[in-house]
């Protein structure tokens, strides 16, 4: 029998056919000493260390909001020249992402993100020190592909050395710290100057250069290349000195035979039949998640904020940063108890009700009326439409993706699906600044159209996986082609 797991979300493993099978890696293994909190806390600081690539992810991705302006008149960028360094970061991530698995396997888990930690210290250095727009661009796209290739790892790492009753928990962890470097940056980016908050992507780079030090690597991947001495230390180092770690050792061994086993799918067969519904699912998903306008409002959030009337986009920003991290945290507690489909649904509800709201308000200045009302609409709208976001679509997708893909084709399938979005994400942040210019107002009408269209989208198309096997997920899928 042929079986693996899902590392990124943890929904368990599967054979080729979508059944349940015993799951020898992380999730139906017994109840041992590596579950008591004395054991625990080399797997809480290996998490608490990696999870410093998810705040820079983060903060990368925030740091073009709130220095737009400042940028813009110290380097003497135009619209243009801004709008390329704004979206060229997804063009590194896009790299980053395509790489990630191959130099994930090829180096280790623990490699790829020294390798991305140090590409991204030489990306910020290059944006602290830039005279000039070409500077600028090396370092965002530098930063843009050591990122790429954390929002692979990080989540890959936490999954393989967690427990079974932590698993869960730890790997929400990513999601919730990639919010908190974002919201990090568009706080402290209201108050000090773009050079200055360089500092904000510099830092956590550093600490987990100096926190991989101090970790072991993934048990599972020293398994697979067969290093044998250094894959027993690693273990016993993750479960603790006094546990006893031969069940577990032995299942991982005997997953990575099976895994061997399994054949090697290529991207000509995500299109057959029987895979088809999963790549609409999982493409779909990403697609609406991106055109829905998210790095838009993300990238240039206080040029949004000064074209609605505000002397400067700091309140808006500060407001922003300081909704994501909680409301990021319901939509975690919430996944498993609502359901997929009703998060995405009140999702997409309210990212079109803020679009529509931020749309209106624009259209109130185009014509000259209530011009009194028009920032206060504009600041109601975008806090909306950030906070709706953040409770399901910007993390649900990613999850469903991992679901629906069977296991024979989750590697290929997650790439493309990877690939798709971080390709979105490029397309709304360069186009971003160009559609303000045409018509604010009509800007985020074309995003509110957008995410209506998403409640439709998930209401017609996207199956329920909560609480299902692979095998029910894949017959659902099957039977409403």
């Amino acid at each position: 029998m042929a079986i693996t797991k899902d590392v990124e979300n943890g929904v368990g493993m599967h054979d080729a056919q979508g059944n349940e099978a015993r799951q020898p890696l992380l999730i139906h293994q017994k109840e041992s000493s590596a579950d008591s909190q004395g054991s625990i806390w080399m797997v809480l600081l290996s998490t608490a260390v990696v999870v410093c690539g998810s705040f820079e992810f983060g903060s990368c991705v925030g740091y073009s909001a709130p220095t737009q302006s400042g940028i813009t008149k110290d380097i003497g960028l135009s619209l243009s020249e801004y709008s390329v360094f704004g979206s060229i970061l997804t063009i590194g991530a896009m790299i980053g992402a395509v790489t990630s698995g191959h130099l994930a396997d090829f180096i280790g888990r623990k490699g790829a993100m020294r390798v991305s930690a140090v590409i991204c210290i030489i990306g910020w250095l290059a944006i602290y020190f830039a005279k000039g727009a070409v500077l600028l661009y090396f370092g965002r796209i530098s930063s843009g592909y050591g990122i790429g290739v954390l929002s692979y790892v990080v989540p890959v790492f936490i999954a393989e050395i967690a427990p079974k009753n932590l698993r869960g928990g730890l790997a929400t962890l990513n999601q919730l710290l990639i919010c908190g470097g974002h919201s990090v940056a568009f706080v402290i980016g209201t108050l000090v100057t773009w050079r200055t908050l360089v500092l904000v992507g510099f830092l956590p780079c550093l600490l987990l250069l100096l926190g991989l030090v101090f970790v072991p690597e993934s048990p599972r991947w020293l398994a697979k290349v067969g290093n044998q001495k250094e894959f027993t230390a690693a273990l016993q180092k993750l479960r603790g000195e006094d546990a006893d770690i031969t069940q577990e050792a032995e299942e991982i061994q005997e997953y990575i035979e099976d895994l061997q086993t399994l054949p090697k799918a290529g991207i000509q067969d995500l299109f057959q039949s029987i895979y088809i519904r999963s790549v609409i699912v999982g493409v779909g998903l990403m697609v609406f998640q991106q055109i829905g306008g998210i790095n838009g409002v993300g990238f240039y959030a206080s040029k949004i904020f000064v074209s609605a009337g505000f002397s400067s986009g700091k309140l808006g920003t500060i407001l922003m940063g300081s909704i994501q991290v909680p409301i990021t945290i319901v939509g975690a507690l919430l996944m498993d108890r609502s359901g997929r489909i009703p998060l995405l649904m009140v999702s997409a509800s309210g990212t079109f009700i803020g679009c529509f709201i931020t749309g209106t308000s624009f259209y109130l200045k185009a014509q000259g009326i209530y011009m009194e009302w028009v920032p206060t609409l504009a600041l109601c709208g975008i806090l909306v439409y950030v906070g709706a976001f953040s409770i399901g679509m910007g993390a649900v997708p990613w999850v469903i993706m991992s679901e629906v893909f069977p296991i024979n084709i989750k590697g290929i399938g997650g790439s493309l699906v990877t690939l798709v979005n971080w390709f979105g994400s490029w397309a709304v942040s360069y186009a971003f600044n160009f559609l303000m210019s045409w018509s604010s107002a009509g800007t985020f009408f074309i995003f509110s159209a957008a995410n209506a269209a998403t409640i439709v989208f998930v209401a017609m198309v996207v199956p329920e996986t909560k609480g299902r096997s692979l095998e029910e997920i894949q017959e659902s899928l099957n039977s409403s082609k």
